[in-house]
């Protein structure tokens, strides 16, 4: 069987989607399940167990016999949230639990680390294994994903085969429940559908104009392509990053919202709010160059193509 943690959530359970459509159908989701607004994520996919996230350390070391494969993708991902203790928990110290059983039963592991780890890009964006020890993330979250990112390499044994991804801004279907963690497409289209307008963050950087900040934008059908390549592929341990490898601006995403409804545009700007101003991202751009040279040769969806499908195929149909 398959374990995915985190499959109430966003790009979880578009995994087990794509898990699906491959014929996998022995899969065991883990994730807190009480929320009811995210039942709509899983409601429909075929799988054999719901694990509570609470009691799947207990479950997995009593089952680990059955298990061929965890993509452990659950996290709190909420970049505003910044007691760390909670990122500690739920990030940092389960990920140990998940990934010592992972190494002393023999388990292939992917887990998701995150772009949020890179900080301010001061020291670039680049996947290798010498680069956590220098960052310095802008926020609890990121930190969280990095000290996991550190504790994982420096451990004498690992799983045999591992893949801590580096999450960039993944757009796409079911992220509804996100809520203000979303991306910047779905509040797009439900600010213009609602008033024919959007308004975006002013820059409060100098040399980056209003709207001009850029970050690497990357559909979620994309991700989970990766994520499928990675289980099939098992080798080549380690970071990579997961990215279209090409920055666009919150401009670009926007103008191509408003293209996708098929309404002209028409946008704002307002101050970016202050409990995130001093720790925000003016700037992300993913190297590609280390997945594309174990092998991983798809093409990656272009913002505008991205935007099309999520906006005409998902959206306006909900």
């Amino acid at each position: 069987m398959i374990v995915v943690t985190g499959a109430a959530g966003f790009i979880a359970s578009r995994l087990v989607e794509k898990l699906n459509n491959e014929g996998y159908h022995d899969l065991v989701l883990v994730d807190d399940f009480s929320r009811p607004e995210r039942e709509y994520n899983y409601k429909d996919l075929k799988f054999t167990a719901l694990i509570p996230r609470d009691t799947f350390i207990g479950w997995l070391k009593a089952n680990a016999n059955a298990v061929e494969f965890i993509f452990h993708l659950g996290a709190r991902t909420d970049t505003t949230e910044f007691d760390y203790s909670i990122h500690q928990k739920l990030n940092l110290d389960y990920s140990i639990a998940v990934a010592e059983i992972c190494t002393a039963e023999g388990i292939p592991l992917v887990y998701a680390s995150s772009a949020a780890t890179y900080g301010d890009g001061e020291f670039g964006y680049e996947d290798n294994h010498t680069l956590p020890y220098k960052l310095t993330p802008l926020n609890p979250y990121g930190v969280s994903k990095n000290e996991f990112d550190k504790w994982l390499l420096q451990q004498p044994k690992q799983p045999y085969f591992w893949a801590g991804l580096k999450f960039f801004n993944v757009y796409g279907p079911h992220e509804t429940h996100k809520g203000r963690m979303a991306s910047v497409v779905m509040h797009a289209f439900n600010q213009i559908k609602a008033t024919g307008k959007m308004k975006l963050f002013q820059s409060h950087k100098d040399g980056i104009a209003d709207g001009h900040q850029s970050r690497d934008f990357i559909y979620v059908k994309d991700v989970v392509d990766v994520c499928f390549w990675l289980m099939l592929h098992r080798k080549n341990s380690g970071l990579y990053n997961l990215g279209t490898g090409q920055a666009r601006t919150f401009l670009d995403l926007t103008l191509a919202t408003f293209d996708a409804m098929g309404v002209e545009s028409d946008i704002s700007f307002m101050p970016t709010p202050l409990d995130i101003r001093d720790k925000y991202q003016y700037f992300t751009e993913a190297n590609m160059e280390k997945l594309r040279a174990i092998g991983y040769d798809k093409p990656f969806t272009s913002l505008e193509e991205g935007v099309k499908d999520y906006v005409s195929n998902y959206l306006l149909k909900q």
